[in-house]
């Protein structure tokens, strides 16, 4: 959970790059970046939900992300959440996250890992509302489903040829993992605000 006193300022939050700055200077995965983010639309009910919540008092217009282009779930998930900063008309700023620890360290999963994507949303006066990270519920659900059906169908897979079966059986559920991130981001924006 974010700290009381934060290291994102308003002046840190306009230091990030914006989402085409980052696609501009990234050296891996770019092309499936850019194929995920040309397939992938917010629905016009979520477009709604997106705006209906940045208008209210105290809703989100900004959104920082914390990313590293090698990761397979940024990969599949920072293009949704510039999907969603477009339909909702939010700023986003994007940071590597190896070159900013100090912002991971406040927003880490359950507390210990610097998992990524993280999508930290914020209000007109840089207030903190809430944070989502890395992939829906559902992703982890399946994920681990998907590896332990690998290791009971070849338990001699080597680490290479796993993580090659791995990436494909992922790849396969990306479309609907991608359209449950935006449901649950819909909705943790709508329970964080009341």
């Amino acid at each position: 959970m974010a700290r009381q006193t934060s290291v994102v300022t308003p002046e840190r939050f306009a230091q990030g790059l914006t989402y085409a700055d980052y696609m501009n200077q990234i050296k891996v995965n770019k092309g499936r970046m850019e194929e995920y983010y040309g397939n992938f639309q917010v629905t016009p009910e979520e477009t709604r939900a997106l705006r209906d919540l940045a208008q209210r008092a105290g809703g989100p217009t900004s959104m920082l992300v914390l990313c590293e282009d090698w990761c397979g779930d940024v990969v599949r998930g920072l293009p949704v959440l510039a999907r969603i900063a477009e339909a909702g008309g939010l700023e986003m700023r994007v940071f590597p996250r190896d070159e900013h620890h100090d912002i991971m360290n406040e927003f880490l999963k359950n507390g210990q890992w610097m998992s990524i994507p993280t999508a930290v949303f914020y209000s007109r006066d840089h207030q903190y509302i809430c944070h989502w990270i890395e992939r829906p519920e559902v992703a982890d659900r399946e994920m681990q489903g998907i590896e332990e059906a690998i290791r009971a169908e070849n338990p001699d897979i080597t680490e290479q040829d796993f993580g090659r079966e791995r990436r494909a059986r992922t790849g396969a559920k990306a479309g609907e993992w991608q359209r449950a991130s935006v449901t649950e981001i819909v909705d943790l924006l709508q329970r964080s605000l009341g």
